[in-house]
């Protein structure tokens, strides 16, 4: 069944499109810190009430894809083959964002503003409850499972070493056989 979207929703959605647009450029052009919401607004032809209903702050022009990632969390979860454990399925998907990152002008426009560089991570790690119920509801445990929510945490967490490694295939192998198999020594 095909979900019919509705002319408001498009409006909606073309507005939002045209604003993260704008900003993205204005910002990968001139530099975060040296462009106004209000220079944005008018970039895509709205007011700056308007910008804010959509964004709620200026960081999040850059971050426009937050609930399509809390989703595909979700769903490499709950989505995995019947024979992949969760850790397994979290692993394929942590990889798979961090080899397919962003462009490098897109990663240096993040990393040149500490303002960019803290609203990701905590925009990330703010998916951590859901991804905690989502891993409770697989693993059959209660809502709250400090263990489904150390998991969870860990997952999350471990995007930035990937991404950071040198060899991001191994790091990201390493880190899951580790979450896998726990913290035993050998």
């Amino acid at each position: 069944m095909t979900e019919v979207i509705g002319r408001r929703e498009r409006k909606k959605a073309q507005t939002r499109k045209a604003l993260a647009d704008a900003a993205l450029e204005l910002f990968l052009a001139r530099g975060y810190a040296q462009v106004g919401v209000k220079e944005v607004a008018d970039a895509a032809d709205v007011s700056v009430t308007t910008l804010f209903k959509y964004f709620p702050s200026k960081e999040a022009l850059v971050f426009d894809q937050d609930e399509d990632i809390e989703a595909a969390l979700v769903l490499a979860v709950h989505g995995r083959p019947p024979n992949h454990s969760v850790v397994d399925a979290l692993r394929k998907h942590i990889l798979r964002l961090a080899e397919g990152a962003p462009s490098g002008e897109f990663l240096r426009l993040i990393e040149s503003e500490p303002a960019l560089r803290d609203y990701a991570r905590r925009m990330w790690m703010r998916h951590e409850t859901t991804l905690a119920r989502a891993i409770a509801e697989e693993m059959g445990a209660p809502e709250g499972d400090v263990a489904c929510a150390a998991l969870a945490r860990f997952a999350l967490a471990s995007r930035e070493l990937i991404q950071a490694d040198p060899h991001p295939r191994r790091a990201a192998e390493e880190i899951f056989a580790r979450l896998q198999r726990g913290w035993r020594t050998e």
